[in-house]
């Protein structure tokens, strides 16, 4: 970006180039003859421009701070009260230089040159007393043409992109756009590089002023500072709102918010590498992915697909991995989804545990993804708008990027929002929609039309969809104590609180049916209750108690409406408020089998209460016996297991694997059971399904699927893998998961678990195909090995128990058959190399496995998990 030689200060939180009247001439003048990589844009800063485009105002930071802009900006100042507050910055006076007062100047010196000059703005009529009096007083003038299109036009995108081509057409050198603030600024932001021009001139009444129409204020009244009266006496019914309602808070912006030398922008960081397209798929668990797309479903059944198959199409721009997090559909969205995208990360939550914290869960699984969307189940994104979203988060160093949401006729939902305050609840509680342009401090939602025209920074938006950094989303995780509403407020605030801006981006545009939370005078009670929770939350209790006074007072000039029935009521008295809708897990809703878990654990500080925390509210309820059994433990594994409520926790002092199984088999009566591995994450969902498959007799021993977590993996240990997974036999056997379950009849194949390393081999080997079976139910989680030497640790380890076993009566090698497998699972030079590593992995775990040493375990992922460096 070309930078021009003055003097800068920042204005009420815009900046302003400080020069005189000859400087400014000669550098428009000199871009409109030479040109530049960009067109120069001139804005005029006075009171009203600090309003719009200042601290606080409704497009704050969106021409200055947008590295995205496709023009360079001049900033003139205007107005006595900068020329005073300039004074102070710099000790210097510097000349006010008015649109008005250049417009004519820059008219003669174009004649003087030849420059192709046009006008955009103003009534069809004054157009033509204009062109009549350059006609007669500056025949010379080469004029390009006059544009006066209508407000809808400008709005409009399409329309606009139309305009900027007509004038492109016409060989404009310097264009006039009169089209007053804050509309011809941000007109010229995102069209001017579209019209050719080389300058454009954001001069207001310009062509008014110019034809004569509209006297300028006497010269007493602008060396005094009065102009602005004496334009108010002329047309008071426009300019009230302006110097009445916008100039005292704009003069405070001044007074407050005003700097000798500009704040640094620190350069936007630079992007990662892109993911492979995956054309019409998704991106699995497993590899890099551009972003991951999360969606928290309830009840959608009727909804999903649309949102998933407008997903799909946006796959031929990004490479998305996709996942859902279901809060306990009873309409059987979870079973719809698993079935009909079979590539969407879907998994049940536990419960309807609230929007918070199905998202909290889904970004437990978002995998090596940079960015990461949040989307309501009930939108169908329009075409390319994710790629759209990612610019914008990317040029304009945004946190988060929200979308422009419609309705199903294609109307632009209100969905950008203030921070929530007493005097926008006064506002609200007394005018709700009506007067949509009232002032910002008045209104919480913003109605006016043309703030959903124009990207802009925003406080907060609609939580329906948004587009976060992964970092930021994992700083910032979403507060669960909300369940409904004020969530995205108090998401917005924090990240505002850390210096990460709220882009609004209205070139990407996703359809919203609405309605998805469902419609009643309980939800209104809990969105007016969350409201009071998330300002007493910020701010002091005084400030707080006023809010709340307002909260009532607008309920009670709306508690006649049928929606609001007994709202008012809620509010007022606070014990109600326990009663209102809040997360419910399936331990409290859904019925779950006797049954136990019985978990050994040597040693596992690290990652035990990672394991327990889901188990826990089954514990706590007493629904299922929870067992950790401390084998020769010397760390607090015990400790931190006691400290969950109705987990049981056994110790003995003998490391022993199979000891432990059986001490854990003795305390409890409970059928089925499952056997877990202490570092394996299992979920509610999970353990429910197993536990019913085995009590109803479908088959004598069952484990649930397996997600492989291989985010930071070495390479070779990744190749391990990849090639294990495309191998059906680990689909098949119970010795692949870290846990399996029994029935009692399935238990009753052996006494008690025999002195061997390989247990899971051990119980596997005892049944035929038709007795077991891996459930295609929630996976559990388990984390390889990060590093090859860690990996043939763990191989040492299974071959010597596959040695063991096979030693045994019965035994049987399966070498041979797994070899034939790995040559069988080859499709190209990539999964011919991953083949290849698998086995000499294979091979090294063996003859490792002959050695007689101590029992080898992982511990890379131990340290994972208590948040030490990753390997």
């Amino acid at each position: 970006m070309e930078r021009l030689d003055t003097s800068k200060v920042i204005l009420g939180g815009t900046p302003v180039d400080l020069m005189d009247s000859e400087t400014a001439l000669s550098a428009i003048l000199a871009r409109a003859v030479h040109g530049g990589d960009r067109p120069l844009a001139v804005a005029s800063v006075n009171l009203d421009h600090v309003n719009h485009f200042g601290t606080g105002g409704r497009w704050a930071g969106t021409l200055h701070a947008d590295p995205a802009s496709a023009v360079d900006w001049l900033y003139l100042l205007d107005g006595a009260p900068l020329v005073a507050q300039s004074r102070r910055l710099t000790g210097r006076r510097w000349p006010r230089l008015a649109g008005s007062d250049l417009a004519s100047p820059l008219l003669l010196r174009a004649e003087e040159l030849g420059l192709r000059v046009g006008f955009l703005g103003g009534s069809e009529g004054n157009q033509r007393l204009l062109a009549e009096k350059i006609a007669r007083d500056q025949p010379g003038l080469q004029v390009a043409g006059m544009w006066s299109p209508d407000r809808n036009a400008l709005a409009s995108g399409p329309d606009s992109e139309a305009i900027a081509r007509q004038i492109a057409e016409s060989g404009v050198q310097m264009l006039y756009v009169g089209l007053g603030k804050p509309r011809q600024e941000l007109w010229i932001d995102r069209y001017g590089a579209l019209t050719g021009a080389e300058v454009l001139l954001a001069f207001g009444a310009a062509v008014d002023f110019l034809a004569g129409r509209v006297r300028r204020a006497p010269r007493w009244a602008s060396e005094h500072g009065l102009e602005w009266g004496y334009r108010l006496a002329l047309e008071p019914r426009r300019l009230a709102s302006r110097y009445l309602l916008g100039g005292p808070p704009s003069y405070l912006k001044l007074r407050t918010d005003s700097s000798a030398v500009p704040p640094e922008v620190p350069d936007a960081p630079p992007s990662g590498k892109p993911a492979p397209l995956t054309p019409g798929r998704f991106t699995g668990p497993e590899g890099a992915a551009d972003a991951a797309v999360v969606v928290v479903t309830y009840n959608s059944a009727g909804d999903i697909d649309a949102l998933l198959d407008s997903l799909r199409a946006e796959t031929s721009d990004v490479t998305l991995r996709v996942l859902v997090a279901d809060n306990s559909s009873r309409d059987g969205t979870l079973g719809l989804v698993r079935q009909r995208h079979p590539d969407v990360i879907a998994f049940g939550t536990g419960g309807n545990l609230g929007y918070s914290a199905g998202i909290n869960a889904a970004l437990q699984r978002v995998g090596d993804a940079p960015i990461v969307v949040v989307l309501n189940p009930d939108l169908r994104v329009q075409r390319g708008s994710l790629a759209v979203m990612m610019d914008r988060l990317q040029a304009s160093r945004a946190g988060a990027v929200v979308p422009r949401l419609v309705d199903e006729e294609g109307g632009t939902r209100p969905t950008l929002h203030r921070e929530p305050s007493i005097t926008r609840a006064i506002g609200d509680a007394f005018l709700g929609r009506r007067v949509p342009d009232r002032p910002g401090w008045l209104a919480t939602t913003d109605f006016n039309a043309e703030s959903y025209a124009h990207a802009h920074p925003v406080q907060w938006a609609t939580g329906a969809a948004l587009m976060v950094h992964r970092a930021l989303a994992e700083a910032l995780p979403w507060d669960e104590s909300y369940f409904l509403y004020s969530e995205e407020t108090d998401f917005f605030r924090r990240m505002r609180m850390i210096g990460e801006p709220v882009w609004y981006e209205p070139a990407a545009t996703m359809t919203h049916k609405g309605g998805g939370s469902g419609a009643s005078a309980e939800l209104n009670a809990l969105m007016a209750v969350n409201r009071v929770r998330y300002v007493r939350k910020y701010h002091s209790s005084a400030y707080a108690a006023v809010f709340y006074a307002v909260l009532v007072l607008s309920e009670l000039l709306r508690c006649w409406k049928a929606d609001r029935a007994g709202v008012l009521r809620t509010v007022l008295s606070e014990d109600r408020w326990a009663a209102l809708p809040g997360p419910v897990t399936d331990v409290d809703e859904m019925g779950f089998p006797d049954g136990a878990v019985i978990i050994p654990a040597h040693n596992e500080a690290a990652v035990i209460a990672r394991t327990l925390a889901p188990l826990a509210p089954l514990a706590a309820a007493g629904k299922v016996d929870v067992i950790v059994v401390c084998n020769g433990c010397t760390d607090d594994t015990a400790a931190i297991a006691r400290s969950f409520d109705g987990v049981v926790v056994l110790e003995t002092g003998l490391p022993s694997k199979s000891v432990a199984l059986n001490m854990g088999d003795a305390a409890t009566t409970r059928w089925p059971r499952l056997y877990l591995d202490a570092d394996v994450e299992i979920s509610l969902g999970a353990v429910r399904d197993v536990l019913n498959a085995l009590a109803e007799g479908e088959v004598l021993a069952a484990r649930p699927a397996v997600r492989l977590d291989l985010r930071d993996v070495h390479p070779l240990v990744h190749a391990y893998y990849r090639t294990r997974l495309r191998l059906p036999s680990t689909h098949k056997v119970l010795w692949a998961g870290g846990i399996y379950g029994l029935s009692r009849e399935g238990h009753q194949r052996f006494a008690a678990f025999p002195d061997l390393i390989a247990d899971d081999l051990f119980v596997d080997r005892l049944f035929e195909p038709a007795e077991k079976a891996v459930l295609d139910v929630d996976p559990v989680v388990v984390r390889p090995p990060r590093t090859p030497k860690a990996q043939l640790a763990v191989l040492h380890r299974v071959y010597r128990g596959n040695a063991q076993q096979n030693g045994h009566a019965g035994g049987r090698s399966t070498a041979r058959g797994t070899a034939a497998e790995v040559l069988s699972s080859i499709r190209g030079p990539l999964s011919a190399m991953n083949a290849a590593v698998y086995l000499g992995f294979a091979v090294a775990g063996r003859r490792g496995s002959k050695r007689a040493v101590r029992w080898e375990r992982d511990e890379t992922t131990r340290v994972l998990a208590t948040g030490g460096p990753r390997c």
